[in-house]
């Protein structure tokens, strides 16, 4: 589904990015870990378009998306969500979830029912979203005045709220307790059930190695490791990455 090919980001002469390749299958969740300022991040955002590529290729089921402006790309099918909640503050969690909406193609509707928010099947759908958020009975709540957590689900259903292809979640369990990430592992598991695909930039490693198919290790902007989880948290590579010598590991990642 997502293909990166050799993609190289400079900010100046700094090499946020260098060298990066990875494939993302359908219905995979797909980890991207790293140190700080291994480039994680710089990745998600060229995804996204905010930074343009120095060099290399993203392709989306063959299209390119460095081609799509950044506005467009939610119609090309990416989502995302944000280290730093960026919620829309001052309405409530229905139309947070509401202007989010995309219909599939060929289900559009007018723009009296897409404002007005008039479409029977539309409201269903984003009930099943408050559902899978836990959010059932505070859809009319402000979502400024929902707690951490309940913010945290708030924005992964508004991404899901755009039915991408691809979800982008960079550092979700950031800010979160032990109770809130466990929860958390248990809805990004819920998706990969439902057959969505996910790209998960996280440093949190319980959620990392619980909900991952496959991972890539970035250092210093270049992969250094790519396996399954059991194989990353063994890898000489990775624990010298994490820890500065492999003796010091303790056992792997965590």
């Amino acid at each position: 589904m997502l293909e990166v090919r050799n993609l190289v980001k400079h900010f100046g002469g700094v090499r946020a990015v260098d060298g990066l390749d990875f494939k993302i299958q359908q219905g995979e969740v797909f980890g991207l870990i790293g140190p700080n300022g291994s480039g994680k991040s710089t990745t998600v955002n060229l995804v996204c378009g905010v930074f343009a590529p120095t060099d290399g290729e993203i392709l989306l089921d063959g299209i390119d998306l460095c081609a799509i402006a950044p506005h467009n790309r939610v119609d090309a099918g990416v989502a995302r969500t944000f280290q730093n909640i960026r919620l829309f503050s001052e309405l409530t969690v229905w139309q947070n979830l509401w202007v989010a909406w995309r219909d599939q193609p060929g289900q559009e509707q007018g723009w009296v029912s897409n404002w007005f928010g008039r479409s029977p099947a539309r409201r269903q759908e984003i009930q099943k979203l408050l559902e899978f958020s836990g959010l059932g009975d505070k859809a009319d709540h402000l979502a400024g005045n929902l707690a951490f957590g309940e913010q945290r689900r708030l924005e992964l259903a508004r991404a899901m709220a755009s039915k991408p292809k691809l979800i982008l979640l960079d550092e979700p369990a950031a800010g979160m307790n032990s109770a809130e990430i466990k929860d958390l592992c248990q809805r990004v598991l819920a998706m990969k059930e439902m057959g969505m695909t996910v790209l998960l930039v996280e440093h949190v490693m319980e959620l990392v190695m619980n909900v991952t198919d496959r991972i890539t290790v970035l250092n210093f902007g270049k992969p250094i490791a790519q396996g399954t989880p059991v194989e990353i948290q063994n890898n000489k590579l990775v624990q010298e990455a994490y820890f500065g010598s492999a003796e010091n590991a303790h056992g792997g990642v965590s």
